[in-house]
Formats: structure tokens, C-alpha cells, sequence
């Protein structure tokens, strides 16, 4: 944890806001073409400590889920597969970067109860839409809440390098994984919007507080990225 790294903070300021459109208590609906639309309001609520939610959706066309890779099903698969084999090792990493006492009190200051993740109520036995609109509720969820835990390494461990990339590069999977639940739904379902609920922002906090809530929801994250992952691949594996 000790490389040297330019930060770029990632800040709502980076992307064009429409507060006619998007906010806390407006609809923020999905785009099938690429997930930006989800993705820009995921931004705008890291600032946030408040819900923001968007009604679920049926429409009478999707527009543009023609535009949905050939493989999106294999690639969303192979998405969730590697969120699920990282895991561990990026709440390892973070917890060693951020010192004492997370090192020697993980199961203290890191119980994940205190904490809101939206609940995942599905299984291998639920039907295939039901799981996906779970999947994109967790992970839209999952995608802001590591805009928060990296800007606030950004701030507080500005060196520690191996943990910003993995940090990095498991937000950009997400958000590529959010973009094929996006397409998924549209294309199969019709589906355009989906209730999403955030976390509490983490701005303002001490330095203490900022590390403890980035360790619970990575704890939390590790639990159920597992379960995730034994719900979502049989429903994805080809016949």
C-alpha cells in the first residue's frame, strides 16, 4: 500500500446533470444501449446521503435493445463469475491498507449488520426474471457504493496503489455488468426501470468512519456476491 499514484477523484461535477431528470427522488431510467443513464445517476447520488429510487417499468417497447452483443448472456456470466473470485482478496487488500486496528478487530469494526445493502431475496428456484431484476438492484447498489470506498481511499491512502486498480477495475466490471442486466431486461422482458435503492454517502465523515463503513460493505459484499453468483450463473449457463 505504499506505490505511488496520481488520484483522479471520481465527483458528480464529471458528468452533465439534468435536474429535471435525475435526483434522490426522481426516476432515473435505464439505458439499453450502454448503462450510462444508471450509471450517471449512481454518480450524482455518491454525494448523497439519502435513497434514491426508480419505479420498475414496463413499457411497450424497449428501445434499442437491439443493440445487445451477440454474447451479452456469456459475458454477464463471466462478469459475475470474476466479481465472485475477487472479492475476497479486494476486502484482504483493503482491510492490510487500512492499518490498525482493521487489521487485528475485523470482526468488530467490520460487522457488515450495521450497514443497508439491498435485500436479496431469490434463489435457484425463483424465475429468471425475478433474479435478474435482483441482480441489478445489488449491483447498481454495489456500483455507487464503490464510488464512495474509492474516492475516499483517493483521499485517504493516496499511495496505496494495488488497492486503487483492483478498486478501479472492479467498478469497471460492475458497471459493464450493469450495462448487460440493463440490456438483459429490456431485450427479454420489456423491462426499462427498476426500484433502486443507495447507501449512505460517506462525505463529511471522519477518516475512521470513512475506512470502518468502506470495510463493512466490502465484508457484506463478499457474502453476497457468493450467493449472488450460485443464483445467477445456472440462469445464465447455456442450456
Amino acid at each position: 500500500c505504499s506505490a505511488p499514484r496520481p488520484a483522479q477523484a471520481i465527483s458528480s461535477s464529471m458528468v452533465p446533470t439534468d435536474p429535471h431528470r435525475l435526483g434522490p427522488h426522481r426516476d432515473a431510467r435505464l439505458s439499453p444501449r450502454t448503462g450510462v443513464v444508471p450509471f450517471v445517476a449512481l454518480l450524482l447520488l455518491q454525494r448523497r446521503p439519502v435513497a434514491g429510487r426508480a419505479l420498475l417499468g414496463i413499457g411497450p417497447s424497449c428501445p434499442g435493445h437491439g443493440l445487445c452483443r451477440s454474447n451479452v448472456q456469456e459475458q454477464t456470466r463471466r462478469q459475475v463469475a470474476l466479481l465472485n473470485a475477487t472479492a475476497q482478496d479486494l476486502f484482504s487488500l483493503y482491510l492490510k491498507c487500512q492499518g490498525e486496528p482493521f487489521s487485528s478487530e475485523t470482526d468488530k469494526l467490520c460487522n457488515p449488520s450495521g450497514v443497508f445493502f439491498p435485500a436479496f431475496r431469490v434463489n435457484r428456484t425463483s424465475e429468471r426474471k425475478e433474479v435478474m431484476v435482483a441482480m441489478y438492484k445489488l449491483f447498481a447498489f454495489l456500483n455507487a457504493s464503490l464510488g464512495n470506498i474509492t474516492r475516499d481511499q483517493e483521499e485517504l491512502n493516496p499511495t496505496a496503489k494495488e488497492l486503487l486498480d483492483r478498486l478501479h477495475n472492479t467498478t469497471k466490471t460492475t458497471r459493464g455488468l450493469i450495462s448487460n442486466l440493463t440490456c438483459l431486461l429490456c431485450k427479454n422482458y420489456n423491462i426499462f426501470q427498476v426500484d433502486v435503492s443507495y447507501g449512505e454517502s460517506s462525505k463529511g465523515k471522519s477518516a475512521f468512519k470513512k475506512k470502518q463503513q468502506g470495510c463493512q460493505v466490502l465484508r457484506k459484499y463478499v457474502q453476497v456476491i457468493a450467493q449472488a453468483a450460485r443464483v445467477l450463473l445456472p440462469h445464465l449457463s447455456p442450456p
